[in-house]
């Protein structure tokens, strides 16, 4: 009598950790994009100027942005403020004005208070290689 007993506390036991793991999914998808959806690419150079491109695919309550940019003194060099859903923006930085600097891009979503920042290290070096074959 004792063992069935045993066996159905194991039973119950299973069926509710079943039951509170399979709702624990649900309750977290109930949280619409917690994220910023935001991607920042390095392109490349034009003209010796690095170029990045900031990509952006939101939804109807991830419409209203702010772009940053800073340097590492909390400085801001540029600020937008976007209304729209998706969106790509491309940035040729004047390595000219701004040297070595360390950059972040800032992107703070208002509707749901949250921010996605990117750090940019620039640097530059200079590499000399000589190669030495032997010929035959």
């Amino acid at each position: 009598m004792k063992k069935i007993f045993r066996n159905n506390r194991i039973v119950a036991i299973a069926f509710l950790t079943m039951f509170s793991v399979a709702a624990a999914p649900a309750a977290m998808a109930g949280e619409k994009n917690p994220v910023v959806p935001v991607q920042l690419i390095f392109l490349g150079h034009v003209k010796n100027q690095p170029l990045f491109q900031l990509n952006f695919n939101g939804d109807e309550n991830q419409n209203d942005v702010t772009i940053i940019i800073s340097d590492e003194y909390g400085n801001s060099l540029y600020r937008e403020n976007i209304k729209a859903e998706t969106f790509s923006k491309k940035f040729l930085l004047n390595t000219e004005e701004l040297g070595d600097e360390t950059l972040y891009f800032t992107v703070f979503c208002k509707n749901n208070k949250k921010a996605v920042e990117y750090v940019v290290n620039r640097s530059t070096q200079t590499i000399n290689q000589v190669v030495v074959n032997e010929v035959k």
